[in-house]
């Protein structure tokens, strides 16, 4: 089973494509999508590895996040033809990520310990105050948005100011935005906390439909967007300055930056065991968020054949 991935979901059958890090995406009429995801595994600007299930491990965890905040915020969903397949309607994708975090942790350029680390107290339009530990709870939570790149390009840190004065979204649009990231994200934390988890900072991506409403888009509270601690564990990491039990795809990160600086070395090659440890997580993830035993859909001679024959009904001649 460890060998059932699906590393691309390129089915030329399907019209006018896009392919994203993670998704492959298409646009069908009715300003409707598919995106698929895959079970690429991307960090640092890059892909890393393929990891078994994690494409529908992300989207089964998706639709339980979606449908547990669909009163706090509408989303793009409108059906689910598969597994790893999202039906949506098609969004204009606002040129800002909204990144929430409630604790001073992370490993990559945009995180805000890396930066603390330097001395650097003034980030994203926040200040934060001396004498905070590694992966300390920050006073309250903040929004620390970034540039949404597109086409392999780098997310770039913003503040608020930055976003009005640079016209990327009206005033209108930051104060719903960040209104509902904050409510989204404290919801995801309380139910978090139920499960004896703590959410630490996730993103958000939000887009505009063809009536112009802003929805919810790409996914919410997966181990891809987050960044989840157990909770038993982390009192005692915060102790010893140790990295809190985690798993979401820090797991990798955490094995890369300790062999090379991604961002400007070539990444190693993943090992095989590190590959399946982190299938692991990613179904634990499942499991312990949601509560669910994960059933891994094995139907079809590979997940590409399965996925091709359940979206047979949208190819075009």
């Amino acid at each position: 089973m460890i060998q059932r991935t699906l590393p691309h979901a390129r089915i030329p059958e399907l019209p006018n494509p896009y392919f994203g890090k993670v998704r492959d995406c298409y646009d069908l009429e009715n300003n409707t999508r598919l995106l698929i995801t895959t079970d690429r595994l991307s960090a640092f600007d890059q892909i890393l590895a393929v990891i078994p299930w994690k494409g529908q491990v992300l989207t089964q965890l998706a639709r339980y996040w979606f449908e547990k905040t669909a009163d706090i915020a509408a989303n793009h969903v409108l059906g689910y033809p598969d597994p790893n397949v999202v039906l949506g309607r098609k969004l204009t994708i606002l040129p800002v990520e909204i990144v929430v975090r409630g604790y001073l942790a992370g490993t990559t350029s945009t995180s805000i310990l890396p930066q603390y680390r330097k001395g650097v107290r003034q980030m994203y339009g926040h200040h934060l105050p001396d004498g905070l530990r590694d992966n300390q709870a920050l006073p309250s939570a903040i929004i620390t948005p970034t540039s949404k790149a597109f086409d392999g390009g780098h997310d770039e840190p913003l503040t608020a100011a930055d976003i009005l004065s640079n016209g990327l979204l009206t005033a209108v649009q930051w104060d719903e935005v960040s209104a509902k990231a904050l409510a989204l994200f404290a919801r995801g934390q309380k139910m978090a906390a139920k499960r004896g988890l703590i959410l630490v900072d996730t993103k958000y991506e939000f887009g505009i439909d063809a009536d112009g409403t802003i929805l919810l888009a790409d996914e919410i509270h997966t181990p891809d967007s987050s960044r989840y601690w157990r909770a038993d564990g982390y009192e005692a990491a915060l102790r010893d300055g140790a990295r809190p039990p985690s798993f979401d795809k820090d797991v990798i990160r955490a094995w890369v930056v300790a062999r090379c600086d991604p961002y400007k070395d070539p990444v190693p090659e993943i090992p095989q065991d590190m590959i399946e440890k982190t299938a692991q997580v990613y179904i634990e993830a499942y499991e312990a968020i949601t509560g669910e035993k994960f059933v891994p859909d094995a139907s079809g001679e590979t997940p590409l054949d399965r996925v091709r024959g359940n979206l047979a009904g949208f190819f075009v001649a």
